[in-house]
């Protein structure tokens, strides 16, 4: 589960992949288990739901290079991108509606087009988070 997002700009609305992140950690008791990855440039922290381990990343660079973290930890840890939750801001949605998309285009994202870039692949699912127009 990789929370998306503009990681030394935490708080703001196009980081709220990483917000979605930090409060699943809380909730599945994980949030003292973050620890930085070098190997993908990421936090990341181990986590069991309903008996299935979970890694939840918050990838260490800008929005627009979060997928190279993604897929080096695909790589990492032996994921293909039909195993991969991209948690990310959506414009279009309005402030705080979620929604899980299976696939597709970026669709003007670019942090979910950084992905699909490096992953080479579109089937990671999407929990868009809304996050409204201003």
């Amino acid at each position: 589960v990789a929370g998306l997002g503009n990681y030394g700009l935490r708080g703001t609305r196009h980081s709220v992949g990483m917000e979605v992140l930090d409060r699943l950690a809380r909730q599945l008791a994980v949030a003292e288990g973050w620890r930085a990855d070098r190997r993908c440039c990421a936090d990341v922290a181990l986590a069991t739901a309903r008996g299935l381990e979970l890694l939840l990343l918050k990838p260490r660079r800008l929005m627009n290079l979060n997928g190279l973290s993604v897929a080096s930890a695909a790589e990492i840890y032996n994921l293909c991108p039909e195993d991969i939750y991209l948690v990310h801001d959506d414009l279009d949605k309005a402030l705080g509606k979620v929604a899980i998309k299976l696939g597709g285009s970026a669709r003007g994202h670019n942090g979910v087009r950084s992905c699909i870039s490096a992953l080479h692949s579109n089937e990671m699912t999407r929990v868009r988070v809304g996050i409204g127009r201003p």
